[in-house]
């Protein structure tokens, strides 16, 4: 049997069995060692607030369809996204070589199968996944999200000079501050969580502050008045969105990568974000920003965060604060839910 994480409704949890199936031609069967959970994406999917709860989207037209018959529906399987497992079992294509960079039996790779004991993919989804030689594999839970907060780097346009105010500590928001100073650029973090915030200045920052309506004249004091040349805004909240179009300066940018539920009625556009000029741009996963197509992709994104994990520049196993049993993941859920400051990164555990 293969043990899986369901929600079954809104914060409700439940850990369930489903058979064991075999491989079919050009598949790959994983065991799980380590499963990253989310706090932003999957705590939508947890407290009932995704959209795909609620309409459907439509990938031709690239649009959110409302209709009586939303995309999904509780419950809810084998979410997350951040995996780690060693290969168990091959079953080459008929007649198809293996690929080289295809992983062999006993690897260890990471990748997206969702918190289950089992997972099965493609060989071709897993090509060029197998863990470098000495790398922790509790740090290959964090490729994912490192390959999120590097697109939200690259969309910023950084460099030596450059000062970009980056709302937002927890995981992703750490990993981007990390990454933002070894790009060359002043780094400037943001967070109501003491904890995040030094963290944040052991990983880069060079400043960091609580949230608040002085920010955005403590950042013109440390810009010569001039504000931010770009702001990062991870944590998803509307209330930080505001305030980065607020830290920017005249004609800046603010990079938006963070996973925004429900109304905006924190934004105000007829202030700053007018008069300013500032350009708001949306970071998501699923593409590389416009001008670094021709050279970038999503696979490269997790490729250099793997080399940076393997070298030593991102510690990211280090903010793993708790892990649990995928039999506890109900407990490791409600932390996040009712006291989302107590942890940065938890992992579910496999036995």
């Amino acid at each position: 049997m293969n043990s899986l994480l369901r929600f079954a409704a809104p914060r409700l949890v439940e850990i369930v069995d489903s058979p064991a199936v075999d491989l079919q031609p050009g598949q790959i069967r994983v065991r799980t060692l380590y499963s990253g959970i989310s706090a932003g994406t999957e705590m939508t999917a947890y407290r009932g607030t995704n959209p795909y709860l609620t309409s459907a989207w439509d990938p031709e037209i690239r649009l959110f369809r409302g209709t009586d018959v939303p995309q999904q529906g509780y419950p809810l399987d084998g979410w997350g996204y951040s995996e780690v497992g060693e290969v168990v079992e091959i079953r080459p294509a008929d007649g198809v070589p293996v690929p080289a960079d295809a992983p062999a039996v006993g690897d260890v790779v990471w990748g997206i199968w969702g918190h289950r004991a089992e997972g099965i993919l493609s060989i071709d989804a897993l090509r060029g996944h197998v863990l470098p030689a000495g790398l922790d594999p509790l740090a290959a839970a964090f490729v994912r999200v490192g390959a999120i907060a590097l697109n939200g780097v690259l969309s910023a346009d950084l460099g030596v000079g450059s000062t970009v105010v980056i709302f937002g500590q927890g995981v992703i928001g750490l990993l981007a501050t990390r990454l933002a100073a070894l790009s060359g650029a002043t780094v400037i973090a943001v967070d109501g969580i003491e904890s995040r915030r030094e963290h944040a200045l052991a990983w880069g920052a060079s400043h960091a502050f609580a949230p608040g309506d002085e920010l955005a004249y403590a950042v013109r004091d440390l810009t010569g008045g001039a504000g931010a040349d770009v702001a990062i805004e991870l944590s998803g909240n509307y209330h930080a969105l505001q305030a980065a179009i607020r830290v920017v300066g005249a004609d800046g940018t603010v990079v938006a990568s963070g996973f925004y539920q429900g109304e905006a009625t924190a934004l105000r556009l007829g202030e700053e974000f007018h008069h300013n000029r500032v350009q708001v741009l949306a970071s998501q996963i699923g593409s590389v920003p416009n001008r670094l197509r021709a050279r970038w992709d999503v696979p490269r994104l997790q490729r250099t965060v793997i080399e940076a994990l393997a070298d030593g520049r991102l510690d990211a196993a280090s903010l793993v604060t708790h892990r649990y049993p995928i039999a506890d993941a109900a407990a490791a859920y409600e932390l996040l839910d009712t006291d989302p400051s107590a942890a940065l990164q938890i992992v579910l555990e496999f036995a």
